[in-house]
């Protein structure tokens, strides 16, 4: 599994998207989550759409307490900026929703906020911030409000900075991943049963998993951990230990030559752990020529 993510690059944004929905699953009945909402017919979109179903209800998430109707939220993966433009840029995103979107101010500016999430400190951008006269105010732990000459109430999420007790699906995704939050968000996922979030679950440690593979070797050598994870990953453990076999027997049809068979035979058995007759039943080898490559085996 590990080398196959190693190779593979990372998809930050649908990890993002599921550690989203896991973190207001105790409001999730009254919050609809629209990904990559499209803001026009052209391809201008933004990461995430947030809408606030029942405007009565306060929502628990400290996340969530600025919210409003509309929600738009921005995604920084670990390897991209957070800069002046990156804000206005957002700012003009949720702009475009309010001024696209049905009759003249259907949507008040009042009901629209602005949150863009990352997972390290953007001191240049607070920097950048108070030099225009806005001011910076942190009511909850990594959770930043920005007050001043702003269109719309705005925070900006510092996931690394956040309470490891009830985020600890975005402090997951992360470069450098701390094994508490590691261990923690597998204990507390391994208690919702939901269809939805066990997809979510699987989508935040598959981003994880392949940026963290150091730490996650380290919580395989503590069995309960890696049970944990092993089960919630099972159909993509399944799914890959299938791609191999299936990518062991296409290179066997593409390769004919006997030592190469041989070859295929012996790194499905030391990587899949099969027996020799599972490995050549898996390649459809006859069976008849079993005995022949057992014995060079």
């Amino acid at each position: 599994m590990g080398n196959n993510l190693e190779n593979t690059k990372i998809q930050w944004h649908s990890g993002f998207y599921g550690a989203a929905e896991l973190e207001f699953g105790s409001d999730k009945e009254v919050l609809e989550f629209n990904r990559e909402y499209n803001l026009s017919k052209e391809p201008l979109r933004m990461d995430l759409l947030i809408i606030k179903k029942v405007a009565n209800v306060p929502i628990k998430n400290e996340i969530g307490r600025m919210f409003r109707t509309y929600n738009v939220v921005e995604y920084k993966s670990p390897d991209d900026s957070l800069s002046i433009s990156d804000y206005y840029k957002t700012i003009a995103y949720a702009c475009l929703y309010k001024g696209l979107e049905g009759r003249a101010d259907e949507i008040p500016a009042r009901e629209v906020t602005v949150s863009l999430v990352r997972d390290r400190y953007p001191r240049e951008l607070f920097k950048a911030l108070r030099g225009q006269g806005m001011t910076i105010e942190e009511p909850f732990r990594g959770i930043y409000y920005i007050k001043g000459s702003t269109l719309f109430d705005t925070q900006v999420i510092v996931t690394k900075r956040l309470d490891p007790k009830t985020h600890r699906g975005l402090r997951v995704l992360s470069t450098d991943a701390r094994r508490e939050d590691v261990e923690g968000f597998l204990e507390n996922a391994g208690k919702l049963t939901d269809p939805g979030d066990r997809n979510n679950i699987e989508a935040v440690l598959q981003v994880s998993v392949a940026a963290n593979q150091g730490l996650y070797n380290e919580v395989r050598r503590d069995w309960v951990m890696w049970d944990a994870l092993k089960e919630l990953m099972r159909e993509e453990i399944e799914e890959e230990k299938k791609n191999a076999v299936e990518s062991a027997v296409e290179n066997a049809i593409q390769k004919t030559a006997r030592e190469t068979l041989i070859e295929t035979i012996r790194s499905l058995m030391a990587n899949l752990k099969l027996t020799a007759d599972q490995a050549m039943s898996a390649m459809d080898i006859p069976t008849e020529k079993w005995e022949e490559y057992r014995a060079k085996l």
